[in-house]
């Protein structure tokens, strides 16, 4: 905040995401661990103590239990004297993707969908400025899908949450405007490039022929993307450096609005804080002394990137066609055939990388020989963070 940042994200840990308070037996060696435990209202101060709710945006990276740490977040602002109509940010509580990607769900897909939807419609009356879902393809892709699997699935889950929006009696240009998305980054940069034009021109026409869209902003397909962690390596990681610069320049090239650069230590440790910061700096060099960023599109016009937009448009289509067919995505995911397509896929990469047929520098070619494991200093978790979270649930509880 001090160097003038005014989005923030929270991540928060494993049972926190499950609904587990710290002192569960299930939560045994996860507390803090890959985020914040947050077990109560107090948690939530201790996280915004003097930070001004009504001056910053927060992302939080939350499903099965989004209603619960919205209304922790909303309950903090009331306190600082922030009203819920001057609230910004986002909740991701896209719940299908964890049916067929994650897996921290808590109840069945239906009922699921339903919490889900009482944000969409609480926010569009209460809390207007909020982004109510980030719909995302990002862990679709690292569980395995290929990228017309992870555009394709992407797509059907935000068809199934805008059916619901709509039987609920929410017109369309109300709620979509508020509706974000996030794919994944990972190999080939020409197609992911494709991919992400593919998924704007797609998206446009569902909103406009499926759903009857009249607004302009329903139909954008307002994206962030990431560095796929799956593709860093911990055979000679520091060539993870230029992966995560592709993945970034990727982003660029395809029109994101917002990038997310991985670190080059994230194949095998949670990132250090100097890895973080090259990170940082990988994007701001590129933002500021590549020029990749002043043009829109850059690459339209390419016989290449315009033939490979279209083959990705149409084989994702065909995917959104055949899962109609099925019913839509609930019937899709119920009857596993989401999980069977992506486990396929996830096979026939593998493969190809043992095969060699899919290179990748130092893991399966071009390795070092007498190589060694990484030695840089590795981030470490504070072993204290577990018994003092616990005791302040049993504070709390007492």
């Amino acid at each position: 905040l001090e160097q003038g940042s005014t989005g923030l994200s929270i991540a928060f840990d494993l049972p926190t995401q499950l609904g587990l308070d710290s002192d569960d037996p299930r939560a045994e060696g996860a507390v803090g661990r890959v985020g914040v435990a947050v077990d109560s209202l107090a948690d939530m101060e201790t996280i915004f103590a003097g930070i001004p709710l009504d001056r910053v945006s927060t992302s939080m990276t939350i499903n099965a239990t989004a209603p619960i740490l919205l209304a922790m977040y909303i309950a903090v602002g009331e306190r600082q004297g922030v009203a819920q109509k001057q609230l910004t940010g986002t909740a991701q509580n896209d719940i299908l993707k964890e049916f067929i990607a994650r897996g921290t769900y808590i109840f069945p897909p239906e009922p699921s969908l339903r919490l889900g939807l009482d944000i969409v419609e609480y926010c569009l009356r209460e809390v207007p400025r909020w982004n109510t879902m980030n719909i995302a393809g990002y862990h679709i892709r690292e569980a395995g899908a290929d990228a017309i699997q992870e555009l394709a699935f992407t797509l059907a889950n935000a068809i199934a949450y805008i059916e619901q929006a709509r039987a609920r009696g929410l017109a369309v240009d109300e709620f979509a405007p508020r509706l974000s998305y996030s794919l994944g980054c990972f190999r080939d940069l020409f197609e992911e490039v494709a991919k992400f034009r593919a998924g704007r021109r797609l998206f446009a026409r569902i909103m406009r022929d499926r759903f009857g869209a009249s607004d302009p902003r329903s139909c954008l397909l307002r994206t962030f993307s990431g560095s796929c962690g799956s593709t860093l390596v911990s055979q000679q990681p520091l060539n993870n450096i230029v992966r995560i610069t592709m993945h970034a320049l990727m982003g660029i090239l395809g029109g994101h609005q917002a990038i997310h650069t991985a670190c080059w230590d994230e194949g095998f440790a949670l990132p250090s804080e100097e890895a973080a910061i090259l990170a940082l700096r990988t994007q701001q060099v590129l933002a500021h002394e590549s020029g990749v960023a002043n043009t829109i599109d850059p690459l339209a016009g390419s016989y290449y990137v315009e033939s490979l937009t279209n083959e990705i448009e149409t084989r994702a289509a065909a995917y959104l066609e055949k899962i109609d067919a099925m019913g839509g995505m609930l019937r899709a995911i119920d009857c596993g055939y989401i999980g069977r397509e992506i486990r396929d896929s996830s096979i026939r990469q593998q493969q190809a990388i043992d095969a060699g047929e899919t290179v990748v520098v130092g893991l399966n070619r071009f390795q070092t020989p007498g190589e060694g494991d990484p030695a840089p200093a590795l981030f470490e978790a504070d072993p204290t963070v577990e018994p003092r979270q616990k005791a302040r649930v049993a504070a709390l509880r007492a």
